[in-house]
């Protein structure tokens, strides 16, 4: 409750509310404990009163920009725009003369922030994300706020607040999820690059039915301060391109510590001159094409073929391609879920567009705006989100956060797995997505079947998230018109290597 004093405007607990707590921690209490809990709550609120009261800078702003707007029509053809406007940075730079769209889950002040929910409707962001301001201080150009999916909880492209997003290569079909309006806007040369985030493979995924290229970095490489997470442990923001050389650029002006703002940047991770490593090439390098990748159920031929003769012909520059096999690559998925599930729920339920985030920095302006929409607007979550959100609820009610703690104990194994493999390869190889894009589900499609196509894709994607590898998507061609994904995948901390590794391909390739 708040008080009517101005001087303190935030009042002391109710005697509801303090039923309610103590409900909530299995508390036993009596009026004479009320009471004192009450009184002993005092100065507790004199200290939350002084909090209240002080200011503190926020994030930097350094730029001018136009108030902007949303585009209908022929402008925004695919859906894929959110927020047009212009935000010019440095005069020179290592992005000058590029322009560049950002993820609609991240902050660029001055323009609408709805990380792709009805439940975001009327925020406007008041801070710069790091990402942001690091790309203008290089010279970039910031065309505005790509679409992504509601939440960015779905690997397709129909979930988001503002209607599907369709794929330039054929309008009739998916861009892949949750960077979905990077990808198309990319595809579309409407932009020369994106920022996205990946917490299950959301920027490869639309890279991969899209056509373009896009990079999920080692775990903290990338800041991710200022950008709306899901769960801390699976967060990285990554760059989307044309190419592996342009990925490299940015990765390169984006990358590297900030200040302490981002907990996920634990230990040293050394930005490299990402730029310059890209093309040195991949002789002499092992790499290996993880069987268990390949032949799922859900995989299609034309993928797993394509996909093999991509990575084949990197023998053509000197490098060593052989099969191996991670038995564990099969159930990776599944654990990385759980591992994540309780402080998705944390994150959503009621920490808000920081999630639980020791030591970081808050965006205050999109907490305290959250709070208030997810008790008014809960019907706006996607169904997806409800139904982890209720699934959490009723596995935290049950058993505590027991299952997401054994699942991430389960991660260290795994990651070992693939750890050890790659003792052996420099990188591993596999289908980014087993399946190409598919069509956009028709208006009167049922709840059940939007749902059914929101994650059936990650298989592949969602276990390097849990393990924190670099890992990235490169167009291995065009079968039946669609693209299909190659997905290269090194030790963390070589982003370099996975990069190098692209761009030879892209070499061999040619033009998609």
């Amino acid at each position: 409750m708040t008080s009517e004093n101005s001087d303190h405007p935030i009042g002391p607990p109710s005697d509801e509310e303090l039923r309610i707590a103590a409900k909530a921690i299995f508390l036993e209490t009596d009026s004479t404990d009320m009471a004192f809990y009450a009184t002993a709550m005092a100065g507790l609120v004199d200290d939350f009163n002084t909090i209240e009261a002080m200011d503190l800078p926020g994030l930097p702003i350094r730029y001018p920009r136009s108030e902007g707007y949303r585009p209908n029509g022929d402008e925004n053809r695919y859906g894929a725009w959110a927020w047009k406007c212009q935000v010019k940075g440095a005069e020179t730079g290592k992005l000058a003369g590029k322009r560049i769209v950002i993820k609609d889950n991240i902050g660029v002040a001055g323009m609408p922030m709805l990380n792709g929910s009805a439940l975001y409707e009327g925020y406007v962001a008041d801070e710069d994300a790091t990402v942001v301001t690091r790309v203008l201080d290089a010279g970039g150009e910031v065309l505005g706020k790509a679409v992504c999916e509601n939440f960015c909880y779905s690997g397709a492209s129909h979930t988001s607040a503002s209607g599907p997003v369709r794929n330039p290569r054929n309008p009739d079909f998916m861009t892949g999820g949750s960077s979905s309006g990077c990808a198309a806007l990319i595809v579309a040369g409407e932009c020369d690059m994106g920022i996205g985030s990946d917490q299950g493979g959301s920027v490869r995924m639309p890279s991969s039915w899209s056509g373009c290229v896009g990079i999920k970095p080692t775990h903290g490489l990338v800041p991710y301060t200022g950008a709306g997470p899901i769960e801390h442990s699976i967060d990285h923001l990554g760059p989307m391109a044309t190419s592996s050389l342009d990925c490299a650029l940015l990765l390169e002006v984006i990358a590297g510590y900030d200040d302490g703002r981002d907990p996920r940047q634990v230990g040293s991770l050394p930005v490299k001159p990402y730029s310059e490593l890209v093309t040195q090439g991949i002789e002499g390098l092992r790499i290996g094409i993880v069987e268990e990748g390949f032949g799922t159920p859900t995989s299609e031929a034309d993928v797993d073929e394509a996909v093999i003769f991509a990575a084949r012909r990197l023998t053509e520059a000197g490098a060593v391609v052989e099969n191996v096999s991670i038995p564990v690559h099969g159930r990776a998925m599944p654990i990385m879920f759980a591992s994540s599930l309780d402080g998705t729920l944390s994150t959503w339920g009621d920490q808000g567009p920081a999630g639980p985030n020791p030591g970081g920095y808050y965006p205050l302006s999109a907490i305290k705006f959250y709070q208030e929409a997810r008790k008014k607007r809960a019907a706006d979550l996607p169904d997806m989100g409800k139904t982890v959100m209720l699934f959490a609820h009723v596995m935290r009610a049950r058993y505590g956060n027991y299952y997401s703690a054994k699942a991430q104990n389960l991660l260290r194994p795994i990651r070992a797995a693939y750890d050890k493999a790659l003792d052996n390869y420099d990188l591993l190889i596999m289908p980014t997505t087993v399946m190409k894009s598919r069509r956009i589900p028709p208006a009167d499609a049922s709840r059940e079947e939007l749902l059914r196509q929101t994650l059936d894709m990650i298989g592949n994607t969602a276990p390097f998230d849990g393990t924190n590898h670099p890992s990235m998507s490169v167009p291995a061609c065009l079968s039946n018109g669609l693209p299909v994904g190659m997905m290269i995948t090194g030790r963390r901390g070589e982003d370099d290597v996975v990069l190098r590794a692209g761009h030879v391909f892209e070499t061999l390739r040619g033009a998609l």
